[in-house]
């Protein structure tokens, strides 16, 4: 018999910052690119040469990639499944059939071994027919049972699980709860130990693939007992289970072909042996499983990319004002630029740090997380200026440009697809924190006790003696760098291409920049730095920013030695590299002139009610309930709507 459900666990600020912290990675064993970059050491050996996938990992990559086009363009109808909102049966089955569920899975589990650079050309091509089959297939493989097994499971729940995945089951990843988003420390659900078994109880809301899943990852609060050390756990549960009911198929503003719900644990048997790592592993599980997980969002913002672009450049000569075609026009061609540009830096930064997790040389955990922020807002900027572009159409639908015989360019869904990406897998604004945490490690690592409440004073002095040895040799190197030579990086100034070396070298002196930056603010705020949200999120921004310089350089020089269009791309790396810079000195300059103060003064007016006078004026079309559903644990009083694939 199991015991009654634990009550929603309430917690401080600080004890959810705990909870956040013992998740993270806490060594760091491998170099990496970005951590180098926020100390203000600009390690070009780390990727330049450009790291390239093996003959055999092109060769399988390429031959599927063939397969997977060919079906694509014969047995998908992108607009019927917007129409529908449901991806056809037969869809999915044709999938698993090429094996479309196996991309990232072993050969000997039944998969096709893909490497992530594969893996993701693949989500970007299948994306591009349909973004609700790109997530389908990443939900499943890049969050879903696969990636946690591959790196956490035993060899025994390997051979069960894996070649299931690899070919017929669909799976899917709950963690997030209705009142439970990114904040994992007031996790709700239970897994109560009884006997060999654990009994789950709890609602799982916006499960990805959950409508549809066959087994899903749950994350669920193990509470401590003896014999057990509790704590947030993983479970691969069989969807089949008695008491677990999809209660709801969520419906939303893009993406509507995703089975995606709200699903009901109750009272849910699931043996011990489906456990996945130790009890208190769950979130370190779920943040390492997403450290390559999170790059297939950039996949799907590059597949957007390339199109947006086809579309402006047929649109923009072809379409006349003034008596020239509209590309022709500086305000326009602007935009154009902007989308070539990008779109050059997205697919740089994406196929760098999967090349990188592939071979497995760097710690990429700040690499994935700031492919997956970059790319989400700008990709989204590039679908938005093209709707621009197209001026009324680009607002229209592509079924009502079809009904009065134009070509259905599906402009407007494209940007109502792509705006999820800013809130998936991380929100922009949890992104800026994870990643200004671990931009931040190496100076809390020697530092942090200094400005930590509950060290004794021992602590603190022995926090002060370390600090002054480490910021002694660290910070006289952030003065000068091979940033201020005239000829440094001079292999990337090739006769008769843009010159790139001055890019490098602008990122080198930034960094630097950037490094100091960081140590000024936490000299001057010290304790209360994490509270300052605005000011890490314009530091996130940088690197971000000085990141993509670096591939898109990086990447115009391989392609300038290995293919024929070297010229090209060092034209759209010395553009994008351009455009770069004038968003870092602007996000410097709002670094310490911004209106952050004066911000959380006016928050706290509006929520004391001071300008409710403002408000007036408006009806609310809002519909009646709570803000918040009611997820209190127990039997389901709902239909369940779960569907299998016929």
């Amino acid at each position: 018999m199991s015991a009654p459900p634990l009550k929603k666990p309430v917690v401080t600020e600080r004890e959810a910052r705990q909870v956040a912290e013992a998740a993270r990675e806490q060594d760091w064993r491998k170099p990496s690119f970005a951590k180098e970059l926020f100390l203000g050491r600009f390690r070009l050996d780390l990727i330049h040469p450009h790291p390239l996938p093996t003959d055999e990992a092109v060769r399988r990559g390429e031959q599927f990639l063939s397969k997977l086009r060919d079906f694509c363009e014969t047995k998908v109808d992108g607009a019927l499944i917007e129409r529908e909102a449901r991806i056809p049966d037969e869809v999915i089955n044709g999938l698993k059939e090429l094996g479309a569920l196996g991309m990232k899975i072993d050969p000997r589990y039944g998969g096709l071994g893909l490497t992530q650079v594969y893996y993701n050309k693949a989500l970007a091509l299948v994306g591009s027919a349909s973004p609700a089959i790109g997530v389908l297939l990443s939900a499943h493989q890049s969050i879903g049972v696969p990636q946690p097994l591959k790196l956490f499971g035993t060899p025994e729940q390997k051979e069960r699980f894996l070649p299931r995945c690899a070919r017929t089951d669909i799976s899917a990843f709950l963690l997030t709860e209705p009142d439970v988003g990114s904040d994992p420390a007031r996790l709700a659900t239970t897994a109560v130990p009884d006997g060999d078994d654990y009994v789950l109880d709890g609602v799982k809301l916006w499960t990805t693939n959950g409508v549809v899943a066959d087994l899903l990852v749950v994350m669920a609060r193990v509470p401590k007992s003896d014999g057990h050390k509790g704590g947030i756990t993983a479970f691969v549960v069989e969807t089949d289970s008695p008491g677990v009911t999809v209660e709801n198929r969520n419906a939303f503003m893009g993406l509507r072909g995703i089975e995606n719900g709200v699903t009901r644990l109750h009272q849910v048997r699931v043996p011990a042996a489906n456990r996945i790592g130790p009890e208190g592993a769950g979130l370190k599980i779920a943040l390492t499983t997403l450290n390559t997980g999170r790059l297939s969002l950039p996949a799907s913002c590059v597949a957007a990319g390339k199109w947006c672009l086809k579309i402006a450049r047929e649109w923009s000569a072809v379409r006349e004002q003034w008596g020239k075609p509209v590309a022709h026009h500086e305000a326009v061609g602007q935009k154009i630029s902007f989308i070539a540009a990008t779109t050059f830096a997205l697919e740089a930064v994406l196929d760098l740090s999967s090349q990188m997790a592939d071979e497995d040389r760097n710690d990429i955990r700040i690499e994935g997380a700031l492919a997956k922020l970059f790319a989400s807002e700008m990709g989204w900027r590039i679908a938005d200026e093209l709707v621009q572009i197209r001026g009324g159409r680009g607002f229209e639908t592509a079924d009502s440009l079809r009904a009065r015989g134009e070509r259905a360019v599906p402009a407007e869904q494209m940007l109502r697809d792509l705006r999820i990406n800013r809130i998936f897998e991380g929100s922009t604004e949890i992104m800026h924190l994870l990643i200004a945490r671990e931009a931040v490690d190496a100076h809390l690592s020697v530092a942090g006790d200094l400005i930590d409440p509950e060290k004794s004073l021992s602590d603190k002095a022995r926090a002060g003696a370390n600090a002054g040895v480490f910021y002694a040799k660290w910070l006289p190197k952030l003065v000068a760098g091979p940033g201020q030579l005239p000829r440094t990086y001079g292999d990337f100034h090739p006769a008769g291409h843009p010159d790139l070396s001055t890019h490098l070298r602008y990122v080198e002196r930034n960094a630097r920049k950037l490094a100091r930056s960081t140590f000024y603010a936490m000299s001057r705020w010290q304790g209360r730095m994490e509270t300052k949200q605005g000011f890490l999120g314009r530091i996130v921004d940088i690197g971000a920013e000085l990141f993509a310089m670096s591939a898109a350089v990086v990447r115009a020089e391989l392609l300038r030695t290995t293919e024929g269009h070297g010229r090209e791309a060092y034209q759209l790396a010395d553009v994008f590299c351009r455009q770069s810079r004038i968003r870092v000195e602007e996000l410097f300059g709002r670094l310490w002139t911004n209106t952050d103060d004066l911000d959380r003064k006016v928050v706290k007016g509006v929520l004391g009610g001071a300008y409710e006078w403002l408000e007036q004026g408006v009806v609310d079309p809002s519909g009646e309930g709570p803000w918040i559903a009611d997820a209190t644990p127990g039997p389901s009083e709902k239909e369940n709507v779960h569907r299998r694939i016929r």
